[in-house]
């Protein structure tokens, strides 16, 4: 006769453990914002640590970070700053214009985690205004979803609309660049080269603490920023937003990301075109040229050549973002994503009042451009 089996002779396992997901609000930067960036979509990589902090350098404001963890990893971490009255809890992501403000969120992040997020926002903020961002952002697009079903108030203003060179998939149809833009820069090149030697460089992250951003600031004083405008929005000058790079180019991944194409005549700077390299994506942040040069196209130039280097290192897709489409569509560039501010208005007597208001925050934006604003000039 078999012996009967006792619960005793068996062997005691743990209970199961499920994974639990958590936010968390801490004051100032979180040191979790790297570790979440990194574990993102390329596109999304430079949204770390230094990013954050180089924009609360040279733009001001105290932040706080809310860190969701799935299973003890960070998954999400939204850093944000208030603004305004202090009894109104409004508040807003941190950052740089270019290219877009957004908040770091691992691939892995889900629908809990975000649920989380907003959980704990709810109890720091009464609005939060994140932007402006692309429409499909991988970071806003389930926040705004799960806002929506929360009972959150969503208000989104249009900004502009982005551009976008898929310069890989031109080139393969043998559209790009054209025959006929070959040999026009090849004639300008020719003829600026009478005002003195031409040097092209292309910098990278050892040039940036060897006077890169000088070199770049220079062109910006000699252009039509500094000569129309009161020059705050250069982006390398001292009196624009030069403390922002400089700064943000101290973390040494950041400083990797940013390239930047240079032509000096004569040895000095004469135009410049600014990027950030995220994976095969290249933002191109900021181009200028000295007008002294205007006659021969030198920004038009050293793009070109910028992009065919670009090509070479592997990359595929240009984002121009926003302005002026006419010389992107020459180039070949196709209206992309709009670009929006939106605002997130928590449940209760803040999204009441927010859906109240919806139209004012809309006609606060810009209109779309017409189809008679984009036509591509004459080639």
């Amino acid at each position: 006769m078999t012996k009967p089996m006792l619960l005793s002779d068996f062997e005691r396992l743990p209970p199961a453990r499920h994974p639990v997901t958590r936010a968390v609000a801490l004051d100032g930067l979180s040191g979790s914002i790297d570790a979440v960036a990194e574990h993102g979509p390329d596109s999304h990589r430079f949204l770390r640590f230094q990013w954050y902090a180089a924009a609360l350098s040279a733009y001001g404001g105290r932040a706080r970070t809310i860190v969701v963890e799935h299973d003890s990893d960070p998954v999400i971490a939204l850093p944000m700053v208030r603004f305004g009255p202090g009894p109104a809890r409004l508040a807003a992501v941190p950052g740089c214009y270019w290219p877009f403000r957004s908040f770091p969120a691992s691939q892995a992040a889900d629908a809990p985690a975000f649920a989380a997020l907003l959980s704990a926002l709810a109890g720091e903020v009464n609005a939060l205004r994140i932007g402006p961002v692309y429409d499909g952002d991988t970071s806003l697009t389930p926040l705004l979803q799960a806002a929506r079903a929360g009972g959150w108030a969503v208000l989104g203003r249009f900004v502009a609309d982005s551009y976008l060179l898929d310069m890989a998939a031109a080139q393969e149809e043998g559209t790009w660049p054209r025959n006929s833009t070959l040999r026009k820069n090849r004639f300008h090149e020719k003829h600026l080269g009478e005002h003195g030697s031409l040097d092209w460089q292309f910098l990278s992250r050892p040039d940036w603490e060897a006077g890169g951003f000088d070199a770049l600031a220079t062109v910006e004083e000699n252009s039509w920023i500094a000569a129309r405008t009161d020059g705050s929005d250069a982006k390398f000058t001292q009196s624009g937003h030069g403390a922002f790079w400089r700064a943000a180019a101290i973390d040494p991944v950041l400083a990797g990301m940013m390239w930047a194409a240079l032509l000096r005549v004569e040895g000095t700077p004469a135009a410049f075109s600014f990027d950030i390299n995220a994976g095969v994506l290249k933002y191109a942040i900021a181009n200028s040229y000295d007008p002294a040069f205007a006659k021969h196209s030198p920004g038009k130039l050293l793009y070109y050549r910028n992009l065919v280097r670009a090509l070479d290192d592997g990359m595929r897709t240009v984002d121009w973002g926003a302005g002026d489409s006419g010389y992107k569509r020459v180039i070949g560039a196709a209206k992309g994503p709009a670009i929006r501010d939106w605002l997130l208005l928590r449940p209760g007597l803040p999204a009441m009042l927010g859906r109240a208001l919806r139209q004012v925050w809309e006609r606060s934006g810009q209109a779309p451009a017409s189809a008679a604003e984009v036509t591509p000039a004459d080639t």
